[in-house]
């Protein structure tokens, strides 16, 4: 009798293996006609892979309709269940990275050429890799290897080097021009199915352990400021945030358009205490682990407009508020309304901040 269950048990394991495999693959077939699609602006690749992204759906409602009946007659104990939570978990991120895939298909619809000697080896590099990590983060999965599974965890620090390298040159080659957004945005997603690769790794050494490696900031609460040039509202909002010295709290900032920091900003915050001499400003492409965020704030519309508004693990907060106009306003309404932005950002933040300790008490 036990062997029969056994046996069953390890039937079932390997149906939910298959599926999962079957799924990474497409997946991965994906990701790689999206590097095709760029150099060879190939449309018809590209609505290949935006309509695949629903077969790829279909399959992550199968593996989790087997992982969930696994579990209810199986009974599973030890390894077994293991198994079935980290598939589960596993199969939520290969979907992600399939939407990944179908959102730079997209993408590629709205670009143009690619800006003449601009580190297109870098981005193909970073594409690469990215890949790469997925492709092994599915083998370590297989095999559950542990070794695996780290020496792939271990590429992801080079991977987010060349994405920040690749984004500022752009940035920097298009100083004058119109920012090539969705190439930007073709960069960060490869940046981000190399972070939903680390992730499934980490699943693996669940499984292969029984130890469970927690994501990096997992146990704080991130939030990110956002405006249009990362030089005002978003960097008084993060200074005084970061001031209130809360351990449990991760405060960042950056912009859709970065641009240095205002002599007038930095004045103005001198003289309430705060130093922003030496900060640069920063894209909200160059945010590492962005989906690791709980709370966005943003600004105004524009920075609004840039996020997604389906249901996520991320809450999205509107602080919309008028900034100076150095152009417009007189020297005394300048002053009031850095001096409304930071009464503002202060009473809001020291809101936010203590119903979130309220939540976790």
């Amino acid at each position: 009798m036990y062997l029969q269950h056994e046996e069953s048990v390890n039937r079932d394991i390997q149906r939910i293996r298959d599926h999962i495999i079957e799924m990474a693959r497409w997946t991965e077939i994906s990701l790689r006609d999206t590097i095709k699609c760029c150099l060879e602006h190939d449309h018809t690749l590209a609505y290949g892979i935006i309509l695949r992204d629903q077969y790829i759906d279909e399959k992550e409602k199968e593996v989790d309709r087997l992982c969930l009946e696994f579990i209810v007659r199986q009974q599973p104990v030890a390894r077994a269940l293991r198994f079935a939570f980290a598939a589960i978990k596993l199969n939520i991120d290969i979907e992600r990275v399939g939407d990944y895939a179908e959102s730079m298909a997209r993408h590629i619809f709205k670009m143009k050429d690619w800006p003449e000697n601009v580190c297109k080896t870098e981005v193909l590099k970073l594409a690469d890799l990215s890949i790469s990590m997925f492709h092994d983060a599915i083998e370590a999965f297989v095999q559950e290897s542990v070794e695996i599974a780290k020496k792939t965890i271990a590429i992801e620090e080079s991977v987010d080097q060349l994405r920040d390298y690749c984004i500022k040159c752009l940035l920097d080659a298009t100083k004058n021009q119109e920012s090539p957004i969705a190439l930007l945005n073709i960069i960060r997603r490869f940046e981000r199915v190399a972070d939903q690769a680390r992730n499934i790794c980490m699943e693996v050494l669940y499984l292969s352990t029984g130890e469970y490696v927690k994501h990096p900031g997992a146990e704080a609460f991130r939030v990110l400021f956002v405006d249009e040039h990362n030089s005002l509202r978003s960097r008084i909002a993060e200074a005084v945030a970061n001031e209130m010295n809360q351990p449990r709290f991760i405060f960042s900032s950056a912009g859709i358009d970065p641009r240095p920091v205002d002599p007038r900003t930095v004045e103005f915050m001198k003289s309430k205490g705060h130093d922003l001499s030496n900060t640069s400003s920063r894209s909200v492409l160059q945010i590492p682990n962005l989906d690791q965020y709980n709370v966005i704030v943003a600004f105004s519309s524009e920075a609004r407009q840039i996020f997604p508004r389906e249901p996520r693990k991320t809450i999205y907060l509107d602080w919309e508020i008028d900034a100076p106009s150095f152009l417009k306003d007189d020297d005394k309404t300048i002053e009031e309304k850095f001096e409304g932005v930071y009464q503002f950002v202060t009473r809001h933040i020291n809101n936010l901040v203590n119903a979130v300790i309220g939540q976790k008490t």
